[in-house]
């Protein structure tokens, strides 16, 4: 089974792909992110998966086609060199508008680029998980065919195709230089299908879908530090957003363990409150107005169907996701169980979303944006509740399942919550908002905060109010404005997290438990890391040093998931996750702006001068 690292990802706004270096497409569901799979193989060897590689040995080497997710994988054998291209088909709505085209298509496109190579494909879908081993049917002229209960899928090649016993379909072809072979596997919900054809049409394909990626990037607005690391990351945010409703998954999988041979397996596919703000101010920095726009309306409406209460996670049309289950016939990657569908984290109350919903309107508001009579009570419906709750325990950014606590993360989104709202309503973005309400509560936050999440002894804020323990989570302190980053606590803070959560490279992890982490360094949390050294808490330069290195820790293709070994640089969890590459592009936008003397995009903090001097 191969790593998780070892994987790229191609997609189309509504499914993502995830394929090997060795040409294997070990992850796809269908119709969207959280479909059961159709390939599986990423989470047990017998799940399903479809190759597309040399049939004698290789080595091989991929990138993707510049400012594209177009992948290249190209397969060195002792006879000739192989290039495949995998791709999901995208086209301007003006192209679909005049083109008949599915809305779910793979294509794989194998090209010799010198000597002869003997090419082999091997399909074998698994739907369902793997609980379905569908009986293929060759349809002539329309390829191979499996009806599933969720619809047809469609395996269409220009080479020969057998179908073998146990639903199993090879073929081979010797290609000799400048031959291709083209394969389109399409699935279809709806009647009737569409195949395009092979051929020229499928070259055409890839051109409309270069096109369509190069125009896209062509919209960003960043030209700092590690620029390319900053486009592949976009383009992997890009891949996780559903188009339809504007979404933005937290990842492409379920249950990659953050620990290998561990059970810190769980479903990704779904859309966090707690990204919101992060997310929103990364597409708006990066000049990706449409995506920004649209993600917002989705959280406004998910929201509106729940307020006054929030849920902590919402499928990709605004509903609440499944109850989680475990697949006790799945044997995990590289045996890490249980594989688990759902999340049961939907259940828990976390405080800290209403100042990611209300930060993220912000930054919608502040970039242009305009809110409705309906929406601005909605706001105010949303600070009420803060105002009523922010006094209590809840589970906290992290989602541990052992019980609730007076988390200080949670706190301070509570206060950035009501100043936001405050601040929207100054600029008259807000009205009829209880001004005097908010104001008393958020001075209250504060004094809380400032009282009791400090710890003179450690010389730090702690993860809770009262205690003595590390959360990287600390860091965004600085970020939502609560603390300026030049302060002497931030500072402080900051150094201490340092020094119990680091590991090499600038990675941190977000938390220990005991002696160990019991997890991987966390990536978000280590971009973090580097943004709060941009906006004040050390120098540019070493802000700078920072954010580079981290970036070189990507995988070959410039993908992060959520966590890295920092002993291996091993890939652990979900893969892409959206949360670390929003990290990279937030870090990268503060640093620029360090660099170019502009201040950051984080709120104003007022001096506190009598608690520095008393810290000191």
């Amino acid at each position: 089974m191969e790593r998780i690292g070892d994987h790229a990802v191609v997609g189309n706004g509504r499914a993502a792909a995830l394929v090997s270096r060795g040409g294997t497409v070990d992850w796809l569901c269908w119709p969207r992110f959280d479909s059961p799979s159709i390939f599986a193989a990423l989470v047990d060897d017998g799940a399903g998966r479809w190759t597309l590689a040399p049939a004698t040995p290789f080595r091989s080497e991929r990138h993707y086609l510049p400012e594209t997710n177009v992948l290249v994988t190209r397969f060195i054998t002792a006879t000739g060199a192989l290039a495949v291209t995998d791709f999901m088909p995208v086209a301007s709505q003006e192209e679909q508008r005049r083109l008949l085209l599915p809305d779910h298509e793979l294509v794989r496109m194998a090209t010799c680029e010198r000597g002869s190579v003997e090419l082999e494909t091997v399909f074998e879908p698994r739907p369902d998980y793997g609980r379905v081993r569908p009986r293929l049917r060759d349809a002539g002229g329309l390829g191979l065919r499996a009806e599933t209960r969720a619809g047809l899928l469609t395996l269409r090649a220009d080479l020969p195709l057998a179908i073998e016993p146990a639903g199993r379909a090879t073929g081979r072809a010797v290609l000799q230089a400048g031959e291709t072979r083209h394969l389109s596997l399409c699935y279809a919900d709806e009647w009737p299908a569409i195949l395009p054809p092979l051929g020229a049409p499928t070259r055409e394909a890839l051109a409309r879908t270069v096109r369509w990626w190069r125009a896209w990037v062509g919209q960003l607005r960043y030209d700092g530090p590690g620029r390319d690391a900053v486009v592949r990351s976009a383009l992997a945010l890009k891949l996780l957003v559903y188009a339809p409703s504007g979404a933005v998954v937290a990842a492409a999988t379920t249950s990659l363990p953050e620990r290998v041979g561990g059970d810190l397996n769980w479903d990704y596919r779904f859309c966090w409150l707690r990204d919101a703000a992060l997310t929103v101010r990364a597409l708006f920095g990066l000049g990706f107005r449409d995506e920004a726009d649209a993600f917002v309306s989705w959280l406004l409406h998910s929201t509106r169907l729940t307020q006054p209460e929030l849920r902590v996670l919402y499928d990709v049309h605004g509903n609440a996701p499944p109850r989680e289950r475990t697949l006790e016939h799945l044997a995990g990657h590289r045996g890490s169980r249980p594989v688990r569908v759902g999340n049961g984290a939907a259940d828990q109350l976390q405080l800290d979303v209403y100042g990611e919903v209300i930060d993220a309107v912000t930054h919608f508001v502040r970039s242009g944006g305009t809110l409705d009579r309906e929406t601005q009570r909605m706001l105010c419906a949303l600070g009420d509740e803060v105002c009523r709750s922010w006094q209590g325990a809840d589970e906290g950014i992290w989602e541990p399942r052992s019980g609730k606590g007076h988390n200080t993360h949670s706190r301070v989104l509570c206060w950035t919550a009501l100043d936001r709202l405050l601040e929207l309503h100054a600029k008259g973005h807000l009205c009829s908002a209880p001004v005097e309400l908010f104001e008393r509560n958020r001075a209250a936050i504060r004094r809380d905060v400032e009282e009791h999440a400090w710890n003179a002894r450690l010389g730090s804020y702690t993860a809770r109010l009262g205690g003595e323990e590390l959360d990287a989570a600390l860091l965004l302190l600085a970020w939502y404005g609560f603390e300026d980053a030049r302060s002497a606590r931030m500072r402080a803070t900051f150094a201490r997290i340092r020094e119990r959560l680091g590991a090499r490279d600038g990675l941190l992890y977000r938390y220990r438990s005991g002696d160990s982490p019991g997890e991987g360094a966390f990536g978000i949390c280590s971009f973090w890391g580097a943004e709060v050294l941009a906006l004040g808490a050390g120098s540019a330069a070493e802000a700078r040093e920072t954010f580079e290195r981290l970036c070189r820790l990507s995988n070959d293709v410039g993908l992060f998931a959520e966590e890295l070994d920092p002993g291996t640089g091993e890939a652990l969890g979900n893969f892409p996750q959206a949360f670390t590459h929003v990290g990279l592009i937030n870090a990268a936008l503060s640093l620029e702006q360090r660099l170019r003397g502009e201040a950051p995009l984080t709120h104003a903090v007022p001096p506190r001068a009598a608690l520095e001097e008393a810290d000191a």
